[in-house]
């Protein structure tokens, strides 16, 4: 039988043929894949001619096609809809990707190609595009240990390899805890919630086969939950469970994971000659050092954390009216902050939800990038992996740019978060490849489906990722969308998020089900409540971006629980704030390398998204078409071709400075 997920694919711009693929396919195409591979690098190092750019660099960009094929497809569905075939062959697939990844670093004679090419690359006429690409080339291969011999290369193959088994683990472990956990809710209970948090409940109570409401630990389920629910007792049950995610004993706790994640991460950069993980990580980032990164973050804390502490007070006070005795703690912050923001704000967000309708914001999110990009939508009706994902196409003045898939709703088989990936990414080396992009999302299922005002943000977040890589343009795989410095990647995703703020964006798009816009009234307050509870905000961040540089600046910690405690008490963090990524389930940190020594990233890239944004603001016009083509082509098109710093400067005209962050928090004040 043929394998579909090796054969051509000839539907619809290419898309995967999922009505034909079955789990039990996976495993022979990673197979075959990781073969065809093999057999590639063999013929690159056995080649008797010398080595070119054409025949060395080129052939290796396309050498692992096949295998980023059935990645593309499988790694999504991990993601996004988990089942335990698919688990299990995760997990064995850790170690063998790694053993192959491993088995082309220390091919010593394919490096020796490489390195050849980098010491004569002044000679070889390349275009700026090409030269990146052997920088990066040579630089991944010194950095994955292909300058490394005997024993110390053995080493960390074996560390590289244990890594990727340890990381699979965190995430099915941080998984299994989120479906497991459900805390059933009476009918007397539930009304006390507004009307569409009280359907989400009652609907995920239906599709875990209860006879009632259930809280789960999906956010869009909690957070209105510890939001609105005035039983103390509930709130405390149902943030207990959702703050002690991998951390519950048994065969899912994370926390020994943790720790062998953090020794085995300081070895690997030590054999490759850092001092710490840190400085590894951070090498090839704009940020540079570690201390480029808690300068920023300290920077931000302080006045984060004064204005968290003024806040506190006021929500304390809140609650010693209702009789509470004690301090305030942290499954009381959400419940008094929601019942503040409606007294200063006059603003309730079950007030605010009708007018945010899933299918509206997802348009609003269309409409903009139009206006700004000239990309148009249409739905596209084929196969799918989950009877809940939409298709579009992405065309420009009639010709396609990219395939778009959005996956909005939370379920069990689906882990928490956002995100966006790339099934297949831009390139032209083998010719006009577009990219066939998804946005995952965990937004509560309703008819209509209804969003928070966060919630939309994160859909424009992700969103903005998703035109990174389809208004890629670029050669090269090795730097197409997304594959750029991570404290860069998060620049036009948080950018993006602006838009959602513009008043008339929201005035067109912001519309109940009776199509009648939200109130000016109602819109007005909502613009002005934008920087309301911030400083709680910034607080949970940044306290778990300090804790994560901590882990890997130094010295691994033996104990990674007691290293978080001692941060958090240095930084004197509020005791009624949690961080936002307790270690546990710190899957940013811990699931890969992604994020590790890399969270600041976000506030990093919200220097720079701030500062462009600007820029905008300054043009006196959101829809500027002259910045908006500017963007795409210094920063969007660009993908990683050229250093982070040199696209942004090219954008701006110079580098930014914290002030517009702290202003588009509302913390200028306290800082």
């Amino acid at each position: 039988m043929t394998n579909p997920l090796l054969s051509d694919w000839t539907g619809p711009h290419a898309l995967p043929p999922f009505d034909a693929i079955e789990d039990a396919h996976f495993a022979p195409a990673f197979d075959a894949a990781m073969d065809r591979g093999r057999a590639a690098i063999r013929a690159i190092s056995g080649d008797a001619e010398p080595p070119t750019f054409e025949n060395t660099i080129d052939a290796l960009e396309l050498a692992d096609a096949d295998l980023n094929r059935v990645a593309g497809v499988f790694y999504n569905l991990t993601g996004a809809d988990a089942n335990d075939a698919r688990n299990a062959l995760q997990r064995d697939m850790a170690p063998k990707l790694s053993a192959y990844s491993s088995e082309i670093v220390n091919d010593a004679a394919l490096f020796a190609r490489i390195d050849d090419l980098h010491d004569r690359r002044d000679s070889l006429d390349l275009t700026p595009e090409q030269a990146r690409v052997l920088h990066l080339t040579h630089r991944n291969f010194v950095r994955a240990g292909a300058a490394l011999k005997g024993a110390e290369a053995e080493r960390l193959t074996e560390i590289k390899a244990r890594l990727a088994v340890l990381g699979t683990q965190f995430t099915q472990n941080l998984l299994a805890d989120e479906r497991d956990w459900y805390m059933d809710l009476t009918d007397e209970q539930v009304a006390a919630l507004p009307p569409s948090a009280a359907d989400a409940l009652r609907r995920a109570g239906r599709d875990r086969d209860r006879p009632g409401a259930v809280v789960t630990l999906n956010r869009s389920h909690i957070t209105p939950f510890l939001a609105n629910h005035p039983d103390r007792d509930l709130r405390r049950r149902a943030f207990e469970a959702w703050t002690s995610r991998g951390a519950n004993g048994g065969e899912t706790d994370n926390r020994r994971l943790a720790a062998e994640i953090l020794a085995l991460r300081e070895e690997r950069a030590k054999l490759l000659g850092y001092d710490s993980f840190a400085d590894y990580k951070l090498e090839t980032q704009m940020a540079r050092t570690p201390g480029a990164v808690r300068d920023l973050l300290m920077q931000v804390w302080q006045p984060a954390r004064r204005a968290a502490l003024a806040d506190g007070e006021a929500l304390a006070e809140l609650a010693r009216a209702d009789g509470i005795v004690g301090p305030l703690e942290p499954w009381d912050w959400r419940y008094y902050s929601e019942r503040r923001r409606r007294d200063l704000h006059d603003l309730d967000e079950a007030a605010v939800k009708p007018y945010l309708r899933l299918d509206r914001m997802v348009e609003a999110a269309f409409a903009v990038a139009n206006r700004l990009f000239g990309l148009d939508f249409a739905p596209l009706d084929v196969p799918l992996y989950h009877e809940d994902v939409r298709a579009w196409e992405v065309t420009r003045d009639g010709r396609h740019v990219a395939v778009f898939l959005g996956d909005y709703f939370a379920r069990s088989s689906k882990r928490s978060g956002a995100w966006c990936s790339a099934m297949r990414s831009q390139q032209k080396l083998a010719g006009d490849i577009r990219p066939i992009v998804v946005n995952v999302c965990n937004f509560a299922k309703g008819e209509p489906a209804l969003l928070s005002y966060d919630d939309a943000r994160t859909l424009f977040h992700e969103f903005g990722h998703a035109l990174h890589q389809m208004l890629s343009d670029v050669t090269y795989p090795l730097v197409s969308g997304t594959s750029v410095a991570r404290d860069f990647v998060e620049l036009p995703s948080q950018l993006y998020e602006h838009w959602l703020d513009v008043p008339a964006v929201l005035a067109e798009f912001a519309t109940n089900a009776e199509g009648e816009p939200m109130p000016q009234d109602l819109l007005d307050r909502v613009l002005g409540a934008a920087t309301y509870d911030m400083g709680f905000q910034t607080v949970e961040y940044v306290a778990s971006a300090l804790v994560d540089l901590a882990f890997h600046d130094g010295p691994a910690p033996a104990d990674p629980m007691q290293k978080q405690a001692e941060v958090l008490e240095a930084i004197e963090m509020p005791r009624a704030i949690a961080m936002r990524h307790a270690t546990p389930h710190f899957a940013h940190v811990f699931a890969g390398d992604g994020y590790s020594a890399g969270y600041y990233s976000y506030m990093w890239s919200e220097v720079m998204d701030a500062d462009a944004f600007d820029a905008f603001e300054e043009a006196g016009d959101p829809f500027d078409p002259d910045l908006a083509k500017k963007l795409e082509a210094d920063i969007l098109s660009r993908g990683g071709s050229e250093p982070a710093d040199d696209l942004y400067l090219r954008f701006r005209g110079r580098m930014p400075d914290v002030g517009p962050l702290l202003k588009g928090r509302g913390l200028d004040a306290a800082a």
